[in-house]
């Protein structure tokens, strides 16, 4: 009985799978090699550098939008409100939807 696998290289990803012809399934995979994000230290560091600003700008923007939260629901709710008094009809209650 001979063996019908083959090994087949991932065009994207580069990894290295070993097929079985005979049962249609996929008998091993080895993961494609590691390769380095960029050139030198100093680039890497540069890189490190700048996504921390980029985090912080995020964090300062997220506290900037949690201050001014109450006070545009607090605008939402007088709104709200105001539609309400000018309203001629009542609101309608829960049990009026039945």
């Amino acid at each position: 009985m001979a063996n019908k696998s083959f090994t087949v290289t991932c065009p994207c990803c580069r990894a290295t799978l070993t097929l079985d012809g005979e049962l249609r399934a996929i008998i091993s995979h080895e993961p494609p090699p590691r390769q380095r994000e960029s050139e030198s230290l100093g680039d890497a560091f540069e890189k490190l550098v700048s996504k921390s600003a980029e985090r912080e700008q995020r964090f300062r923007q997220g506290i900037e939008a949690e201050a001014q939260k109450g006070r545009l629901l607090d605008r939402k709710f007088q709104e709200g409100l105001k539609k309400a008094k000018d309203s001629p009809d009542p609101p309608r209650r829960p049990y009026d939807y039945e």
